[in-house]
Parts: structure tokens; C-alpha cells; sequence
């Protein structure tokens, strides 16, 4: 198989990599959408710097970072906002390897992650125009319910019950 998981260090050269691409990504489509333009370079820069992943570390959270056939090409983060909880975010896959099965792997080893974190359940929240997304969580179980933070770019929360794996 292609594809593979593992966990990273959120300084890693692969992982900020990946991160400048998620955030560039999600931000230009927000702008485009809403404004008519691109971020702003500054703008990005700021923001690019401002989130570490500092709250993806062990031992309450995990950033995974996904290969295709041993290349970078996409993460997921998860993070425990209580014992039972843990928060799925920074899921993202490069543009040129959307469609051969990443998100799918990448959602499957972000819940073993969350539960060996010890959570039951994981929720997370997307926007409207990150369609793809909805899509993705919606097939795999994921189900939209009511709003679980006041995050400003959130329109959709979803959450899923983790079960455990039987060996």
C-alpha cells in the first residue's frame, strides 16, 4: 500500500511544510470566497507562526503525518479537550494526492490515536466551503450535530463515537 501513518514531531521539517500548505490552502479559499483575494503574505506569515501545534504533543495530543510512497502528503491532528473527548483538526492532504485514498487512512489512524488517548468519542468542526471535508467525515461515520466551541470559521460540528477495536 502507498500510503502510511505515523506519528511526527509538530517541528519537523515535513510537518511545518504541511502545515504552511493546510493553512495557505484554507485561508486563500476563505479570502477568495469572501474578499475576492488571496491572503494577505504578512497576513499569512503571522498566522502560519502563530499556531505551533504546540496543543498536538504528547502526552494529550499527536500530530500524524501521512506518506505516499514515502513522500509528505498529509496530517491530521487529535488532542484530548477532556478524558473522553479528543478534537480531530489539521486534517489535510496534499492537492496532487487528493482522491487515492488518503483521507480515508488518515481518519482511520487519527481514531486509533484517539483512542489510545483514552477518548470515547471525537468531534471536530469545519467550514461551509470546505466541502470535500464534510463529504469525507460524513462517509465515514462522522454525524453533523449542534455547535461544541465558538470557533469563528466553524459552521458545521461533527462528532463520532469511538467503539472500541476488538482484536
Amino acid at each position: 500500500m502507498p500510503w502510511s501513518v505515523t506519528p511526527e514531531p509538530v517541528d519537523s521539517a515535513a510537518a511545518v511544510a504541511l502545515w504552511r500548505a493546510y493553512y495557505t490552502e484554507v485561508s486563500d479559499r476563505w479570502y477568495e470566497l469572501h474578499e475576492g483575494h488571496r491572503t494577505d503574505p504578512a497576513e499569512l506569515e503571522r498566522e502560519i507562526a502563530s499556531d505551533t501545534g504546540a496543543r498536538l504533543v504528547p502526552p494529550a495530543g499527536v500530530l500524524l503525518l501521512a506518506r505516499y510512497d514515502g513522500e509528505p502528503a498529509g496530517t491530521a491532528g487529535v488532542r484530548l479537550l477532556d478524558p473522553a473527548t479528543a478534537e480531530l483538526t489539521r486534517v489535510f492532504v496534499a492537492p496532487g494526492l487528493r482522491g487515492k485514498g488518503g483521507g480515508p487512512v488518515l481518519l482511520t489512524a487519527a481514531e486509533e490515536a484517539a483512542r489510545a488517548l483514552g477518548a470515547a468519542r471525537v468531534i471536530l468542526d469545519t467550514r461551509n466551503d470546505l466541502v470535500e471535508a464534510r463529504t469525507l467525515y460524513a462517509r465515514h461515520g462522522y454525524e453533523e450535530g449542534s455547535p461544541h466551541n465558538s470557533a469563528p470559521y466553524a459552521d458545521h460540528w461533527f462528532h463520532k463515537p469511538l467503539h472500541p477495536r476488538t482484536m
